[in-house]
């Protein structure tokens, strides 16, 4: 198991450098624990890191344009989020968040159009893998750009996307995914953008499909398939489908069975605070990842606890962020399964606690990956993903964890968080 991930060895937590030493003209303190480079990243002020954070994810946002875009000629082979051209437009419109550089912003618009006409004859409906992102990230971009026409493009082609009966219900591929990009879309342009009829009959859907799987047998309130498996995890699991369902206005029985999902999944977590795959999995405590297992999780019972204020899903938070901590330096560079996203654990705990010891520990594994990342990748000792330049595979993911680690206050992991507590 040790394979899979890098020893930690970083402090469990050092306070933050209140000003640069006049020791070390890059602001950091010599009195930094041992003497490594990344010892010394660690110690800086946040102010100066910050900086380094924002330096390293713009050269690196320029190398991934470069591959994704300039060396395909500007072709689309890949439209998604996930793996694709949609990454770079999402990542480009981060950066453009950041720095209000409207290069960034035109560019953007530009790769979207191109995935516009790729993703034109897709089936697939969400917003990480389908066509719903493309459009719906694309009226986002447009309203920003001021581009009325685009933007009513855009609004018109998602109110076309149709669910057939026979998709899943999980976040990648399925209904929750949808309606992400339902939230989405009405986070950024304003309610009702996508209709609350529309993603109302989609959560009935959903609750129809979860209670009528744990009717066979299940102690949980609602379970789903995907490809025959119960999942878990957030890409395509229990995590991913209640951390949608609770952005949503939801009846009485809805939250009742929402909860009563979650602390059915605390209660049958591993002793060590991890959790399984899937149901079919439960001897195997072995996947520390957003996509499956404690990272993810995290993330959906921090936002159980904003949503429902019940302090146990706060104490499961922190129990899962423990794992992270202690075996989340994977051996990869990505957003899914990957150092990357996983620092968003962190992150989330540190927005709903404000506890500096959680912003410690973020600040820690991006050091790591400022640090050695690049160099690991190289010699073969950090995989750099089967699509290496891409958001949630490649050092894609690792740039826009740097774009997040520069006002770590709005970080929220892309495509999957979305609003806090009172926004």
């Amino acid at each position: 198991m040790a394979d899979r991930f890098f020893p930690n060895t970083m402090p469990v937590f050092v306070p933050a450098a209140a000003t640069a030493t006049s020791d070390d003209e890059d602001g950091g303190a010599v009195s930094a624990p041992g003497d490594s480079s990344l010892a010394k990243l660690l110690a800086k002020p946040y102010p100066v890191l910050s900086e380094s954070f924002k330096r390293a994810a713009l050269d690196l946002k320029e190398t991934i344009v470069v591959q994704t875009w300039g060396a395909t000629r500007q072709r689309v082979r890949d439209f998604t989020l996930y793996c694709g051209s949609l990454g770079t437009a999402f990542l480009l419109f981060r950066s453009y968040q950041i720095t209000s550089n409207s290069n960034d912003l035109a560019l953007c618009s530009q790769i979207i159009r191109a995935c516009d006409s790729a993703s034109a004859k897709s089936r697939d409906v969400t917003f990480i893998c389908g066509r719903a992102g493309v459009c719906a990230l694309g009226a986002v971009v447009a309203k920003y750009a001021g581009d009325t026409h685009s933007l009513t493009h855009y609004l018109n082609h998602f109110k076309e996307i149709k669910l057939s009966k026979s998709i899943p219900d999980e976040l990648l591929y399925g209904r929750a995914g949808f309606l992400w990009a339902c939230l989405f879309l009405n986070k950024h342009i304003g309610e009702g953008t996508a209709p609350s009829s529309t993603m109302r009959a989609v959560a009935d859907e959903i609750f129809k499909n979860g209670r009528a799987l744990a009717k066979r047998g299940g102690k949980s309130p609602l379970m789903f398939e995907w490809y025959g498996e119960k999942y878990w995890g957030a890409a395509h699991g229990l995590a991913g489908i209640m951390h949608v369902l609770m952005h949503m206005e939801l009846k009485p029985d809805e939250m009742e069975d929402v909860k009563g999902t979650l602390k059915y999944m605390i209660r049958n977590r591993f002793p060590s605070g991890n959790y399984p795959s899937s149901e079919e999995d439960r001897n195997r405590d072995v996947l520390v990842h957003w996509c499956h297992g404690a990272p993810g999780i995290a993330l959906t019972l921090v936002k159980a606890a904003e949503v429902f204020r019940d302090e146990e899903f706060l104490r499961a938070a922190v129990d899962a962020a423990e794992v992270v901590w202690n075996r989340g330096l994977l051996k990869r560079v990505g957003i899914c399964h990957g150092i990357s996203g996983n620092a968003y654990a962190f992150l989330s705990l540190y927005h709903v606690t404000g506890n500096a010891e959680f912003l410690y520990r973020a600040k820690a594994f991006a050091c790591f990956l400022l640090d050695r990342a690049l160099k690991l990748i190289s010699t073969g000792e950090m995989h750099g993903g089967d699509n290496p330049y891409s958001l949630f595979e490649g050092i894609g993911g690792m740039a826009y964890l740097f774009l997040d680690m520069v006002e770590p206050s709005a970080a929220r992991f892309p495509a999957y968080e979305l609003y806090r507590k009172g926004e």
